[in-house]
C-alpha cells in the first residue's frame, strides 16, 4: 500500500489544517479540549490513510463538539 498517493496528500493537508485551526484555538482561549482534539487531528493525518483518516477526524470534530456542548 502506498501512503503516498495523491488522496492521501489531500485528506493530510485538509485535516492537518483543521486541526492546526484547532490547536490555535484551544492554545489561545486556553481550553483543554478543542487542543487535544487538534493534536489527534494531526497525528492521525500523519499516519492514516485517507479513507479511515477522514472518517477518524470526523468522530474527533464530533467529539469535541459534544463536549464543547457539555460544558467541558
Amino acid at each position: 500500500m502506498d501512503l503516498l498517493n495523491q488522496n492521501f496528500l489531500w485528506a493530510s493537508l485538509i485535516w492537518g489544517s483543521i486541526g492546526c485551526g484547532y490547536c490555535i484555538y484551544g492554545w489561545r482561549q486556553r481550553a483543554a479540549i478543542p487542543f487535544v482534539g487538534g493534536s489527534a487531528m494531526i497525528a492521525v493525518s500523519c499516519f492514516v490513510s485517507a479513507l479511515p483518516m477522514t472518517l477518524i477526524c470526523l468522530a474527533i470534530m464530533a467529539a469535541v463538539y459534544w463536549l464543547a456542548k457539555q460544558g467541558y
